[in-house]
């Protein structure tokens, strides 16, 4: 069974940080693209950072330069560490891995329940 649960959301205040973890199991997290999402109060869900097959990493243009992901094979976890945080930075926030569960299985997408970041002014 395919499972991302993520944690380490919360209230903070303006400027100060956080880190998001997603643990992953069932996947090969080898063979995994992974990536975090944010879904803002009444918006649809976006891309916030994503980490391809080949290592390569992309950020969206409104977190470059204050989020930063990275991923732990051995720990089978990937990490979203987020500074100076704004109040536009408030979502909940979703773990994704599209990969396979086995080396015969065909790649699926796959989402966590998502954790709430809350930023105040």
């Amino acid at each position: 069974q395919v499972q991302l649960v993520e944690s380490g959301g919360g209230s903070v205040q303006s400027g100060g940080s956080l880190k998001l973890s997603c643990v992953v199991s069932g996947l090969i997290l080898s063979s995994c693209r992974m990536g975090w999402y944010r879904q803002a109060p009444g918006k649809e869900r976006e891309v916030v950072s994503t980490i391809n097959l080949d290592a390569k990493i992309t950020y969206a243009d409104w977190v470059k330069g204050r989020f930063t992901i990275s991923q732990v094979n051995a720990k089978n976890t990937l990490y979203l560490h987020m500074n100076s945080l704004k109040t536009d930075d408030t979502g909940v926030y979703y773990c994704q891995a599209e990969g396979r569960r086995t080396v015969w299985d065909s790649t699926r997408s796959y989402w966590g329940q998502g954790t709430q970041v809350t930023v105040s002014s």
